[in-house]
């Protein structure tokens, strides 16, 4: 898509950490974009840059109900 597209590319869904840094190295991605991860890890980009352990995301908690899902999650320090 980036090669058809001809400029900066951001692509997201499903990427990790390696398969997010294959996309760039490979030249298939500027930058990914990290959404699900994000809600369960507040501290994502540290976890990425240290390869530490990703929280699980609760779907059922997603887009509706109370806080919890949002603000529960705990931060890397808490959870290592």
């Amino acid at each position: 898509m980036k090669k058809a597209f001809g400029g900066r590319v951001i692509s997201a869904g499903g990427y990790v950490r390696e398969t997010a840094a294959g996309a760039i190295a490979e030249g298939r991605a500027d930058a990914i974009a990290f959404g699900q991860l994000f809600i369960a890890n507040p501290d994502l980009p540290e976890r990425l840059r240290t390869a530490a352990p990703l929280d699980r995301y609760h779907r059922p908690t997603f887009y509706g109900g109370d806080a919890r899902g949002y603000t529960d999650y705990p931060a890397l320090s808490a959870s290592a």
